[in-house]
C-alpha cells in the first residue's frame, strides 16, 4: 500500500487508569453491540428502502442488513466506488465516488452543504 494511503491509528491510554481510550465506534474485528444491531433491524422493518453508501459490505456486520432487506422485499440501492458484496441483492447500483455523488445529490435537491 502506498505510504500516503496508510492509516496509522493510535488509540491513547487513559491518563487516570491506564485503560484504552477510544471513540464510540466499532473497530474492524470487533463485535457490533447487540442493542445496536437490534435497533437497526427495527428501523429496517419500518423502511421503504435501504441505501448503502461507501461500503464494500465485506464484513457481515453491514451485509446482514442487505440480506434482511432483500428477504423482506425492501429495495436496496448502493453507491460505492467498486464492487460490493451486496451487488447481487441491489435493485440499483451506482459505481461512483461517494463524496462527489452526495454533493451532486444535495445540489439537485436544493440542500445547502456547508464548506
Amino acid at each position: 500500500m502506498p505510504e500516503e494511503l496508510e492509516c496509522k491509528l493510535a488509540v491513547p491510554d487513559c491518563p487516570e487508569c491506564g485503560g484504552v481510550l477510544k471513540p464510540s465506534v466499532v473497530f474492524f474485528g470487533e463485535n457490533v453491540p447487540r442493542s445496536r444491531v437490534e435497533h437497526v433491524r427495527r428501523k429496517l422493518r419500518e423502511s421503504k428502502a435501504l441505501l448503502v453508501v461507501g461500503s464494500s459490505l465485506t464484513v457481515y456486520s453491514g451485509f446482514r442488513f442487505c440480506r434482511e432487506a432483500a428477504e423482506r422485499g425492501i429495495p436496496i440501492a448502493i453507491v460505492n466506488l467498486g464492487r460490493t458484496r451486496g451487488d447481487a441483492l441491489a435493485a440499483h447500483r451506482l459505481d461512483a465516488e461517494v463524496g462527489v455523488t452526495l454533493l451532486r445529490l444535495a445540489a439537485t435537491l436544493g440542500i445547502e452543504v456547508p464548506e
